[in-house]
């Protein structure tokens, strides 16, 4: 048997071997490929000519697969369900419906933009595989520039040359402070950073937005500095140290909008500050001049759609 046989098979016949092999009828095979028997029977007369080997072996009651037409025909039966598999990709790749999109989000955005998003994508698209990666806007710039993440909500860096990036306005972000359903301020009607100097705080490192935002407000009321601060860049181990302790978290509003809504019903509480603290904003982002695939660009839809609500 020629070892090359797969340089010889064309899919027609792949589908009439399987389809003899099924009803164990010519005729019914020749039905379904929607040809003449005779048709049928030259084109089963090339294939065994082709391979130099009998594949079925004909019975008054109809035809019966030798071991090489068993084995040929199992083969030629996956090798189909595998193409109408890949057609079937194929096409939801073109509608955006199926493939794989990886988008990266600063927290804030992550909850309150990208999230939804991927829900309705889901929703219409369920074997869409994306993957989301909440960092900082340092990590998912560098990644976005690297390819590793297709778009990001996230900050400019310093250093990052702003020609190499498409740049959409996204949204600036608004921080509250939450501290647990029963710290000594929860009930109180409204604080003021004064207030706050000496009570043991979480947050992010220092030049973190967050961060950065927090210090500036802090000095432009004239308010001392908090000096009793643990750092951490997770929001687990910051809402783990607020649960057991009289710590005061800063975080951009849609975290505490999520963890004090009634799906999470989180036992924390904001606290009623005289103030509104923003941080600087950030963009949706995209490497100029690289395409991206239609499950990529049909999210990247969904989470503008959801940023233009917000406005």
């Amino acid at each position: 048997m020629d070892i090359g046989i797969a340089r010889h098979l064309k899919i027609p016949q792949l589908r009439l071997i399987a389809a003899i092999a099924e009803h164990g009828q010519l005729g019914l095979a020749a039905d379904e490929l929607t040809v003449t028997q005779p048709a049928a029977s030259r084109m089963l007369a090339d294939i065994e000519h082709t391979l130099g080997a009998r594949l079925f072996e004909r019975h008054a009651k109809g035809m019966v697969p030798t071991l090489i037409g068993r084995a040929l025909a199992r083969r030629a039966h996956n090798m189909l369900v595998e193409l109408r598999d890949l057609a079937q990709d194929v096409e939801e790749l073109k509608r955006g419906e199926g493939g794989m999109t990886t988008v990266g989000a600063v927290t804030g955005a992550a909850v309150g933009f990208v999230i939804p998003a991927i829900r309705q994508l889901k929703a219409i698209s369920p074997r869409a595989d994306v993957h989301v990666n909440v960092a900082a806007s340092d990590e998912l710039v560098h990644d976005l520039a690297s390819g590793k993440n297709d778009f990001v909500l996230a900050r400019l860096p310093r250093g990052v040359n702003p020609a190499d990036f498409e740049i959409y306005p996204a949204r600036t972000e608004t921080l509250k402070l939450i501290v647990r359903k029963d710290h000594p301020l929860a009930n109180v009607d409204q604080v003021t950073l004064h207030d706050l100097s000496n009570y043991e705080w979480v947050m992010q490192s220092h030049r973190a937005p967050i961060r950065e935002a927090m210090e500036n407000a802090f000095l432009s009321a004239g308010a001392t500095l908090p000096t009793n601060i643990t750092n951490t860049t997770s929001l687990l181990a910051m809402i783990a140290i607020l649960v057991s302790s009289s710590a005061i978290a800063p975080l951009a509003s849609e975290v505490p909008d999520l963890l004090l809504g009634d799906q999470v019903g989180a036992k924390l509480k904001v606290l009623p500050l005289n103030m509104t603290i923003e941080m600087s904003p950030y963009y949706l982002l995209l490497v100029k001049g690289r395409e991206l695939s239609p499950v990529a660009n049909r999210l990247r839809r969904l989470v503008t759609a959801a940023l233009n609500r917000a406005h």
